[in-house]
């Protein structure tokens, strides 16, 4: 039946095969033991054991087909959304909402599993039927106000429902880059470029603000900044840019572009624009664009690069200022001895009266 539920293309085939399986598996042994208790005569101590016995292995037999169920449910919806492509924003929207949908309904069968068997045993049915009360809407908010977890559980709902957060999604928090690799009802695990891991609790997606650079779609623009020397050429470093663009199959063919973006006391400043299909390949092309555009400028035009200028002027240069120099102290000297005293005009009348 399995190997027929995975070759049939049915959505219901792919949901109930797997059902019915582990149904009969499960249904047969405990028809045989219904039919075959009767016969033994066991004491009444044993009998009770056994009723007991059957009853939990009912109940979890019982829960085990409801997850089972689900988790099949789950597998045949996402059996339809490939995640390994690169425009993958709409199965990852459907991921993280199967994810979260399929951890509430686990946690409620867990619960009222949990209550049920509890429930079979007198001394304890008391605490059985109030795990049972707690399994409802009300009882489950009432079951959960007094634990610090129920924010993190409406946040894990809101983030479900909302979508602000998906699987797979590029962000950015606390200062790391990563990708969100899970989410549950109560955190969030990151998982940054170093392979490192940051858990996070899903109330911190919901109160505080983030950088998600696949929201709506997972193309992006990578900026190369370099600091260049007023002499570049930009009509070849525009050039190479095509050139290295056009022979990198990170680059998706949309947006190439080089622009000076501002001009500093000795340097400008040069932005290269690129854009990729996912975040991961941008990065990997300005670093790629990067390295190819300060290659080309080292190979071809070495003083496109920065430095600092000191001139040193020619001998004729040095002779035209030398004597600029001193005809300007000639001049000068002129100048105060014709201003002394007894040389002046109103001296030259008293002297001549």
């Amino acid at each position: 039946m399995r190997q027929w539920a995975d070759r049939t293309a049915s959505l219901v085939g792919k949901v109930m095969t797997p059902i019915v399986g582990d149904t009969l598996r499960l249904a047969v042994p405990l028809f045989v033991i219904i039919l075959l208790l009767p016969l033994l005569r066991l004491p009444e101590n044993w009998t009770w054991v056994t009723e007991k016995a059957f009853g939990i292995l009912l109940i979890a037999a019982l829960s085990f087909l409801i997850i089972r169920g689900i988790n099949a449910v789950q597998a045949a919806l996402l059996s339809r959304h490939r995640m390994d492509v690169p425009d993958n924003l709409s199965a990852r929207k459907i991921y993280t909402q199967v994810s979260v949908i399929r951890k509430i309904i686990v946690s409620a069968v867990v619960i009222l599993a949990t209550g049920s068997i509890l429930m079979l045993f007198d001394p304890v049915r008391q605490f059985g039927t109030s795990i049972l009360a707690s399994a409802g809407i009300a009882g489950v908010v009432i079951g959960f106000a007094a634990q610090k977890t129920l924010g993190n559980v409406l946040a894990g709902i809101q983030i479900a429902l909302t979508q602000a957060l998906l699987i797979d999604d590029i962000v950015v928090v606390e200062g790391e880059f990563g990708q969100i690799e899970e989410i549950t009802l109560t955190y969030v695990v990151v998982r940054t470029w170093d392979l490192r891991r940051l858990v996070l609790p899903i109330t911190y997606f919901v109160e505080k603000p983030f950088q998600n650079w696949s929201r709506v779609s997972t193309d992006l623009l990578g900026t190369v900044i370099l600091y260049l020397d007023y002499q570049v050429p930009m009509g070849e470093l525009r050039k190479e840019l095509k050139r290295l663009v056009e022979n990198n199959p990170k680059w998706d063919r949309k947006v190439c572009g080089l622009q000076v973006t501002d001009a500093k006391q000795s340097t400008i400043e040069v932005r290269a624009l690129v854009s990729s299909t996912d975040p991961g390949k941008a990065f990997d092309l300005r670093c790629e664009v990067r390295e190819g555009l300060i290659q080309f400028l080292c190979r071809n035009y070495p003083e496109s690069l920065p430095c600092v200028r000191i001139e040193e002027p020619s001998d004729e240069e040095i002779q035209r200022r030398k004597q600029k120099d001193g005809a300007t102290t000639s001049g000068k000297e002129h100048e105060r001895g014709s201003k002394s005293p007894g040389v002046g005009p109103e001296n030259k009348a008293d002297g001549e009266r």
